[in-house]
């Protein structure tokens, strides 16, 4: 653990919780289960050598829930000690700033960007690369955290008080606003939908009691928390 206070949303944090990506009950426990979530938005691979582009990989956590879905899985992130245990579960690691991805136009037939938005200073240059790396007819899934009151009050303040140990992982100012992402895209040729997702919450007080058994994340009302995006690239 980290012995001084690092600045909100420094990246140095995820290299300070190294140990926690793949530890049962970890601080960590909620990104396992939002990539569960998002793999379910990730449809079959369509085609041999289909692409799965997954930025802001981490320790690799979308890996054991897209392993049979045909996608050779890329995975890119700045943080070296993510990229080595998500290498160890099977993802090709690319050490890499998602603002300026490495990658040509059009090599992805998914593009994953899962609690990534909230994190990076200019999110829609993440946007615009991440669908200019799509395929026509390429899918964009991602999940996020809103611009709202009420999201920063849950998702940060909450969260940080019942477990010190993500304390300063967001940065209350970077959550982004659903209504603005929808126009990003759709400005970049990837027309979204968005709805609000949630943990299930008799799942969630059990495992804040006993640190075991995953919890389901499930769709919400209301996108003022959590919410998950998907869309497809146009093919003209």
């Amino acid at each position: 653990m980290r012995s001084t206070r690092r600045a909100r949303n420094d990246p140095g944090q995820y290299d300070d919780l190294a140990g926690e990506w793949w530890r049962p009950g970890s601080p960590l426990s909620m990104l396992y289960w939002l990539a569960r979530a998002r793999a379910r938005l990730i449809p079959p691979a369509e085609r041999d050598g289909a692409v799965l582009v997954d930025l802001g990989c981490g320790g690799g956590l979308l890996a054991p829930h897209v392993a049979d879905k045909g996608y050779r899985h890329v995975g890119v992130d700045l943080i070296v000690s993510g990229l080595e245990q998500a290498a160890a579960h099977g993802v090709t690691p690319v050490l890499a700033d998602v603002r300026r991805l490495p990658f040509a136009d059009g090599v992805a037939d998914v593009v994953s960007a899962g609690e990534l938005l909230e994190h990076v200073p200019d999110w829609p240059a993440v946007v615009a690369e991440a669908c200019r790396i799509l395929r026509p007819g390429g899918w964009l899934v991602l999940d996020t955290l809103a611009d709202t009151a009420a999201s920063r009050l849950i998702a940060v303040r909450l969260a940080e008080a019942i477990i010190p140990a993500v304390r300063g992982i967001h940065d209350p100012a970077m959550l982004v606003d659903p209504r603005a992402l929808q126009k990003a895209c759709a400005g970049n040729g990837v027309p979204i939908e968005v709805r609000g997702v949630r943990p299930t919450l008799p799942a969630l007080a059990r495992w804040l009691v006993t640190r075991r058994n995953a919890v389901p994340i499930v769709p919400t009302f209301t996108t003022a928390i959590l919410y998950q995006g998907r869309g497809r690239k146009g093919t003209q």
